[in-house]
């Protein structure tokens, strides 16, 4: 089963958009598949069912931390580097798609999706493995 069809998989089975894009790399990541499911569970349906930030984006968005900060409490010095990351996660996505907002991914407003909820999973997973080299 490729990384796709695994969030696929785990958004057929009632999980949200973000936490099947963030649980697809709980191997890879070495993060227990519970933390990362439990750190995503408030993204689904953009952000609180309030449709704005595509949750299966902010998986991949989510993974970049997990991924790339140092985890300094004291002086954290990865920020910018994260960021940046974070910023070409969003880059592509937005190119791809159109929009980062779920209502408008979904076509809530117009009844003319951009793309489902499981391409957004897909495309959200395939630039996290290529911008984070997971």
């Amino acid at each position: 089963m490729t990384k796709k069809e695994y969030a696929i998989s785990l958004h057929d089975k009632k999980f949200n958009c973000c936490q099947s894009v963030a649980c697809a790399f709980a191997d890879e990541l070495g993060i227990d598949e519970k933390i990362l499911f439990q750190a995503g569970e408030a993204f689904g349906l953009g952000m609180g069912c309030e449709l704005g930030t595509c949750g299966a984006i902010t998986g991949a968005v989510l993974l970049a931390g997990f991924k790339n900060s140092d985890g300094n409490l004291v002086a954290p010095g990865t920020k910018a580097e994260t960021y940046t990351l974070s910023k070409e996660i969003l880059n592509q996505f937005l190119s791809k798609n159109g929009s980062l907002v779920c209502q408008e991914l979904r076509g809530t407003l117009t009844n003319t999706p951009l793309r489902s909820c499981a391409g957004c999973i897909e495309d959200s997973v395939e630039i996290a493995a290529n911008v984070l080299k997971l």
